[in-house]
C-alpha cells in the first residue's frame, strides 16, 4: 500500500511539475492565436478568425479522460452557464481524435449544453501542443493568448474563471 502511494505522489508532483513548465506547448501566453478551421456543426465549417473581438476559451480534451470528466461538469457550471449569452465570449471543447458519432452521445449523456466539437485527426490539438489533456487556452478579443493551462486542478480552474469574469467584466465598463 505504501508502495502504491508513493508512485501515486511521484506521479501527481511530476504532473503538476509537468502543467507548470508544459515542455510539450507549441504555443505559450503572449502568443498570437494559431488559425484554424472547425466544424462548428455537421457540415458547418467557420474559421477560428471569424471570432476575433470576443474572448474565446479553447478547451482540448477526450472522453476518456478522467481529469477532463473531472473539469468539464465545472466548465458547464461555473464558466458556459455564466456566460453562454454573453456576445462578448465563446466557448469551443474540441474531442481530440474524436467525431461527432461519439461526442454526440457523450454530450448528451453528460447533459452538456456548450459546443463539444470535433478534432478527429489532432488538426486543431496540434496546433497548440504535442501531447497531455486536459488543456484549456483563452484567447483574447485581440487574438492573443492570455492563459493556457495543461492538466486540471480545482486551483487552477478557478484562476481560469476569475480572468474570464476579469476580462467580461472589464469590457463592460
Amino acid at each position: 500500500m505504501k508502495g502504491i502511494f508513493s508512485t501515486l505522489t511521484l506521479f501527481l508532483f511530476t504532473f503538476t511539475v509537468l502543467a507548470q513548465t508544459d515542455p510539450d506547448a507549441y504555443t505559450k501566453k503572449g502568443d498570437q492565436a494559431p488559425q484554424f478551421d472547425f466544424e462548428i456543426q455537421k457540415g458547418k465549417m467557420v474559421k477560428f478568425s471569424d471570432y476575433k473581438g470576443k474572448l474565446v476559451l479553447i478547451n482540448l480534451f477526450a472522453t476518456w479522460c478522467g481529469p477532463c470528466n473531472a473539469e468539464l461538469p465545472l466548465m458547464q457550471k461555473n464558466i458556459w452557464e455564466k456566460y453562454e449569452k454573453n456576445p462578448e465570449f465563446a466557448l469551443f471543447v474540441f474531442g481530440r481524435e474524436e467525431n461527432w458519432d461519439i461526442l454526440d452521445p457523450y454530450k448528451k449523456k453528460k447533459g452538456f449544453t456548450f459546443p463539444v466539437l470535433p478534432d478527429p485527426k489532432r488538426e486543431i490539438f496540434s496546433k497548440f501542443a504535442k501531447q497531455y489533456i486536459p488543456r484549456n487556452i483563452l484567447v483574447d478579443e485581440n487574438g492573443k493568448i492570455i492563459y493556457q493551462s495543461m492538466g486540471f486542478t480545482e486551483k487552477e480552474f478557478k484562476e481560469l474563471e476569475e480572468l474570464i469574469h476579469q476580462k467580461l467584466t472589464a469590457k463592460k465598463n
